[in-house]
């Protein structure tokens, strides 16, 4: 899991790099655009993902104890806050689409529809994750904390991306 973090988080890290380049060449494009997005709904994903890592890491404490149950229910808890972000970016990308901001509009909604989108899908990804997580603490006979552990750092590291996105396409002016 390490592995495949650190490769994503190196990918990402490229991602934001180029995405750093054009807005630093297109300051005013990217400033103008940048004020189409909502902080609100930003900073209420954040907050939702933040709360989901809270209950993923309260999850995996769980499972250490063998409170199988309270695991189980904690980690849940963490996807339907995964579940939300999806909802919650669903929403704002409906709402941007709508109003014709869409991926061609210009290079500031690119980045921000492929940082976005390919992040949706890392949080996807991680429900699925976190569903073999649950699934293998139900089943003691099964339950090995390193599930639960290697479910956790990935979900971590989708949590830590979005507040590097945040940043750079809600809030860094």
């Amino acid at each position: 899991m390490w592995v495949f973090v650190l490769g994503d988080l190196i990918i990402f890290g490229a991602y934001f790099i180029i995405f750093m380049v054009y807005r630093t060449q297109q300051h005013e494009l990217f400033l103008a655009s940048q004020q189409q997005l909502s902080l609100n709904i930003g900073a209420l994903n954040t907050l939702v993902l933040i709360a989901s890592s809270w209950f993923v890491a309260r999850g995996v404490q769980a499972v250490r104890t063998e409170d199988d149950a309270q695991a189980a229910r904690l980690i849940a808890y963490g996807g339907l806050c995964g579940v939300l972000f999806i909802a919650i970016k669903a929403y704002e990308w409906t709402s941007k689409i709508s109003h014709g901001l869409t991926f061609p509009h210009n290079d500031f909604f690119m980045f921000y529809y492929l940082l976005t989108g390919v992040h949706l899908f890392h949080v996807a990804l991680g429900l699925v994750f976190l569903g073999v997580v649950i699934v293998n603490v139900r089943h003691s006979a099964q339950r090995r904390v390193s599930t639960a552990e290697a479910g956790a750092t990935y979900w971590h590291m989708v949590d830590l991306l979005w507040i590097v996105i945040f940043a750079l396409l809600y809030v860094m002016r």
